[in-house]
């Protein structure tokens, strides 16, 4: 882009990543801050969105035995006081109930109650293991029972002091599965299987590299014996935890007695698990993604792959262009790409056409299509995708273009998952002495540092003490990566205090 050419979105990456952020979802349409502080108002073009991977996801979770179900909003203060470590990890974060009416005041307007006490405060859901607890000791009485798999979609209420639109709100959605299995193994198998679910999602889905593995013990899920996560780079090189998956070992179903009846006609307590992901992935998709002219969406989730409008000057042919568009929409709409047909947007508001085609660019539609008297002469589209420039753009035979669309989309979710991918790994860095990784976080712009770590607290705190970076995983080789990837089981020294370490671990900024 020329030095001095105007983009869509102001202020530009480069000049202020976290206003450009706000700038992208706004210009998008996706969603907007609402009366309620810390919430947001998720608008049809963001919706669609997480529609899409909502619908994609519950499909894997499906396809791996899960079943859908639904549990109660609010949790009694006692069930979430049953473990202790995860009363304590959610404690400030909780929104409470303690009263059920409102009565007229005395000087007019509505106060609470004094009478309406409840015997028993209410949480409103941060997270369901203790309800869903309390539901799995009913239904687990036998071995015959198990494994159980069940999987939840819905709000929950976290109380956020600092909100950012999809990335951290005080109430968002997601999903949250749970389950319990008579041993060990099985329960650390279906933790490990989750984790790949969402490292499968990430990257075939929103074409987004991640990397996967144990989060430090400092990182864990409150009450969990061990958790794991995918994280994803950022165009502005932070890392995003875009999905966690938690062995619970028996911790919770002690809680809340989750026992089963054996073959041999023993009682043991069962073993349990929970995995989650949220809005949170639209805002990596737009952070992955997207630039200085609005949204890029993956075809695979775009609320819509197409969008067409006409262009023409009075109503002098009108008719006959509009005919052209319904009949190219039909044909397009008979596609099916990934197990679902294509969707097509027909814009025909009346305004013209150049805001249009900025509107549907911001929009981050993948493919856009104007639509002439000379296209309709000719018999041909005219055809710009979202991946190159805005002027940027082809003209099909009509009747070669649908099965070339199609080739584009594909095309198109391939080139971003490799341009995503190469942006990671160009930032990724095997980091070897202190002063160095000092250098990386203040001067360098950072991004993802793999360092030997000797595993203690201490010098993990370091990391967050002297360059606001945190251990973001114990990463698993990564099977789509550069050089790196392979080295990072090699032993070493640790970069704090020297000593033996087993294997580097990534480090980075965070959001």
């Amino acid at each position: 882009m020329a030095k001095n050419e105007k983009t869509a979105i102001s202020p530009t990456r480069a000049e202020d990543y976290a206003e450009w952020y706000q700038q992208v979802v706004r210009a998008a349409d996706l969603a907007e801050t609402s009366p309620v502080r810390g919430c947001m108002v998720i608008k049809p073009w963001g919706y669609a969105l997480w529609e899409n991977i909502q619908r994609e996801m519950d499909r894997m979770f499906k396809a791996t035995g899960h079943k859908n179900a639904y549990f109660p909003l609010f949790i009694p203060k006692s069930f979430l006081e049953k473990e202790a470590e995860h009363v304590a990890g959610f404690a400030k974060e909780c929104a409470v109930v303690t009263h059920h009416r409102l009565i007229e005041g005395p000087g007019g307007g509505l106060v609470v109650d004094p009478e309406a006490k409840l015997e028993e405060p209410l949480i409103v859901r941060p997270t369901s293991e203790t309800i869903i607890g309390a539901a799995f000791s009913q239904w687990v009485q036998s071995y015959r029972d198990l494994p159980l798999l069940i999987n939840q979609w819905a709000n929950v209420v976290r109380w956020e002091l600092r909100t950012r639109l999809f990335l951290r709100t005080s109430e968002f959605l997601w999903q949250e599965g749970h389950t319990a299995h008579a041993t060990e193994a099985e329960a650390r198998q279906e933790t490990q299987q989750m984790l790949d679910v969402y490292a499968t999602f990430a990257e075939d889905y929103m074409a987004m590299p991640v990397l996967k593995g144990p989060k430090t013990a400092s990182e864990r899920f409150p009450g969990a014996v061990e958790t794991f996560a995918i994280e994803a780079m950022m165009q502005d090189k932070k890392a995003l935890q875009a999905g966690t998956s938690h062995f619970l070992g028996q911790n919770f179903a002690k809680a809340s007695e989750i026992k089963f009846q054996t073959k041999e006609e023993t009682f043991e307590y069962a073993w349990t698990t929970s995995w989650g992901s949220s809005t949170r992935l639209v805002g990596g998709i737009i952070m992955t993604h997207s630039d200085d002219d609005g949204l890029i969406v993956p075809p695979r989730l775009a609320p819509a792959h197409i969008a067409i409008w006409p262009v023409f000057r009075g109503d002098e042919g009108k008719e006959k262009i509009v005919e052209y568009i319904q009949s190219f929409a039909r044909e397009l709409r008979d596609i099916t790409l990934w197990g679902r047909p294509l969707e097509v947007e027909v814009d025909m508001r009346d305004i013209r056409g150049g805001e249009k085609q900025w509107e549907w660019v911001k929009k981050g539609v993948p493919v856009r299509i104007e639509i002439g008297p000379r296209d309709v002469d000719g018999g041909v589209v005219t055809v710009a995708r979202r991946d190159r420039t805005p002027r940027e753009k082809e003209n099909l035979s009509r009747a070669e273009a649908p099965a070339k669309i199609r080739a584009i989309l594909e095309d198109m979710q391939r080139g971003l998952f490799e341009r995503a991918r190469k942006f990671r790994d160009d930032n990724t860095r095997e980091v070897n002495d202190y002063e160095s990784l000092r250098r990386f976080f203040d001067k360098e712009g950072g991004g993802f540092a793999l360092v030997h770590w000797d595993g203690t607290a201490e010098s993990e705190a370091k990391f967050k003490d002297d360059f606001k970076a945190t251990i973001r995983c114990i990463a698993q080789a990564p099977e789509r990566a550069a050089a790196w990837g392979e080295r990072m089981l090699e032993p070493g020294k640790c970069i704090v205090t020297g000593n033996p370490s087993p294997r580097r671990v990534v480090v980075a900024r965070s959001y």
